[in-house]
């Protein structure tokens, strides 16, 4: 078989795969206020996970300690810093009560920072509550967010949950890199609004997450999760994979997020996390990158050289048509994906042109075996059981 016959079916093949994706996760459902909806006092107890936050936590803290009573505490993990951050916890310790400083230092071996900080939140925490938020520190919530994410696990009928949180770009550029990114992640899971307990399809966000306690403690998974480089995911496999099902819904402008503060800091930070390279399923995890590079990186490319070379022969006909179709749907996704974006600049529809560099840069960081976050060496092993 001449190799762009091959290169026709491989593409075909990955395109079913993602448009039947696509086609099986529309039609979810949204994170909403429901006013009437009653969630107990004390129900709630939140984890911030810190590290050197100085510039981002007072945000963060501003907007928690506003939420209501079903709020019992509010823990703020502090793995180290350095930048007076702590100062920040104790400040707000004084104005409310709910806010409490643990000190999870130091990192012991074996484990990377953040599932740390978060085990030792779960293990702060007061068994009266019932559930565990765990917020990230640049994340912004609206005062009646964790209410309605109770609410709407218990209606959904889901034990555990996480947010597409509304994204805030920085610069002009972040417009371009920023959801060329997200897009990744759309090809490989499809469209947030449903739960699943099928480990290959589990989407999460650490930035907002939600669970039961006594199944965080019950599957031990933050503990599982401590050598993984994308702990949020790798924690929604394993409870996925204890047979719970695990929602991942959009919520507004309920919780808003500016994840970097420029599009290098995107670059140099986010494809890390987006390998999903945890051992829990690295065959799905292979073939959702080929599906990033075949089906959302490479037609833009291939149409240019076609377009270049001409397309007179039968194969070339063939795959300049594959590749125009799969570019309608990349935009297709681009216009649908707009909503998650507070504050997109005209740059964003240009990001379809830095998805083959994204790609490369996400199949590079998969191939790296040393990762490090903010100066810290990240533990990797091979497979998280």
């Amino acid at each position: 078989m001449p190799i762009l016959w091959l290169f026709i079916l491989i593409q075909l093949v990955l395109a079913i795969r993602v448009i039947v994706r696509f086609l099986s996760t529309t039609g979810g459902t949204t994170i909403v206020v429901e006013p009437r909806a009653w969630i107990p006092d004390g129900s709630i107890s939140v984890v911030v996970p810190v590290f050197n936050e100085f510039d981002r936590l007072g945000s963060c803290l501003d907007k928690l300690i506003g939420c209501g009573r079903e709020v019992r505490e509010i823990l703020v993990v502090d793995g180290g810093s350095t930048d007076g951050t702590q100062k920040i916890i104790q400040s707000y310790a004084q104005t409310d009560p709910r806010v409490r400083a643990i000190d999870a230092t130091p990192t012991p071996a074996g484990w990377n920072g953040k599932a740390w900080n978060l085990e030792c939140g779960l293990l702060a925490s007061s068994p009266d509550s019932k559930w565990i938020a765990t917020i990230d520190a640049d994340v912004r919530v609206r005062p009646a967010l964790l209410h309605a994410m109770v609410d709407h696990a218990q209606n959904r009928k889901v034990k555990a949950l996480s947010v597409a949180t509304k994204q805030e770009l920085s610069d002009l550029a972040s417009g371009i890199v920023h959801p060329s990114m997200l897009t990744t992640l759309v090809y490989r899971f499809g469209l947030p609004g449903n739960a699943t307990k099928v480990v290959r399809d589990v989407q999460a966000n650490g930035q907002c997450f939600l669970a039961l306690r006594d199944l965080l403690i019950a599957t031990n998974a933050f503990a599982r999760a401590r050598t993984s480089v994308c702990e949020d995911v790798t924690v929604a496999r394993l409870i996925a994979k204890a047979g719970h099902r695990v929602g991942f819904y959009e919520a507004g402008e309920l919780a808003v997020v500016r994840m970097h503060e420029s599009w290098r800091q995107t670059w140099r930070n986010w494809p890390r996390s987006l390998t999903l390279r945890d051992g829990i399923a690295p065959r799905d995890n292979a073939l959702g990158l080929a599906e990033v590079v075949f089906v959302q990186a490479l037609p833009l490319a291939l149409l240019i050289v076609l377009m270049l070379l001409g397309h007179a022969s039968l194969q070339r006909s063939a795959a300049f048509g594959m590749n125009e179709i799969l570019l309608l749907m990349r935009i297709g996704v681009l216009a649908g994906a707009r909503r998650a974006y507070r504050n997109s600049a005209w740059t964003y529809w240009l990001s379809v042109f830095a998805d083959l560099p994204v790609a490369a840069a996400i199949l590079a960081s998969a191939l790296r075996r040393r990762h490090t976050w903010r100066g810290r060496p990240l533990v990797m092993t091979e497979r998280i059981t």
